[in-house]
């Protein structure tokens, strides 16, 4: 589970080194290529590892965060200038015309708020090409993922270069209905440093999912399971109609 709050300049810059393994992305760089997308908006997209996943295939993409410091981070990875990189979120987006929209990871559900989450399903909608589609992952509620999100279950130790030795976990703090509230707290060794990060995830159930896209008027063509966590999340294909 990565955190979505990564604003802070010394938390962007581990956001890479404390989740190196990304292979979650594979389904959506395989649904790029089965749609035949050519131009991709990545909504969400942090520190830039999937889009620059897709500019190296070739791909011309926007990436969208809020976090000025994620955006910071992925400028400067190679290729970070193949990728036109816009602070902001999808619901203030300039004129665009792209075959795929995605959410990858927790950034669907970190769109907590309801009106930020109907303006995104619109931002996304108004920028893709008629017949593109919005692709993103959602958990299943009935799994009560967050039952797991405790310090002793995700406790871990890295070291990263440049940085030294970091410490963290994950500890709900809230849960409210559909909304679950929980803190990461990171211990930097080399100078004892300790800061947290606090995230809201809403877990929707699939038929609110699809109510929602159909509302702003997606054709919900698919709902798969997540590779990587089969039965556990949904993975929506939503496509704007042709003209």
């Amino acid at each position: 589970m990565a955190d979505e709050c990564f604003g802070h300049p010394r938390l962007a810059a581990l956001y890479d080194p404390l989740d190196p393994d990304r292979s979650d992305l594979d389904a959506y760089l395989d649904m790029a290529e089965e749609f035949g997308a050519r131009r991709v908006l990545d909504i969400g997209c942090g520190t830039g590892v999937f889009a620059l996943l897709l500019a190296g295939r070739g791909i011309e993409v926007v990436g969208v965060d809020p976090a000025g410091a994620s955006l910071d981070v992925a400028r400067g990875k190679p290729g970070g200038a193949r990728v036109r990189w816009i602070e902001g979120d999808a619901t203030a987006l300039p004129p665009l015309r792209v075959d795929l929209a995605t959410m990858t990871a927790n950034v669907a559900q970190a769109v907590a708020d309801p009106g930020a989450w109907h303006g995104t399903l619109r931002g996304a909608h108004a920028a893709l090409r008629p017949g593109g589609r919005l692709v993103f992952e959602t958990r299943d509620p009935a799994r009560r993922a967050w039952e797991g999100w405790t310090r002793e279950e995700s406790y871990g130790r890295a070291d990263v270069p440049g940085v030294g030795t970091v410490e963290s976990w994950h500890q709900v703090t809230e849960v409210d209905g559909p909304l679950v509230t929980f803190r990461t707290t990171y211990v930097f060794a080399a100078d004892g440093a300790v800061l947290t990060s606090d995230s809201t995830l809403r877990f929707r159930e699939r038929e609110e999912v699809g109510a929602d896209l159909e509302g702003h008027g997606y054709v919900v063509e698919e709902v798969r399971d997540a590779p990587d966590r089969p039965g556990r999340e949904f993975v929506f294909v939503a496509r704007r109609p042709d003209a």
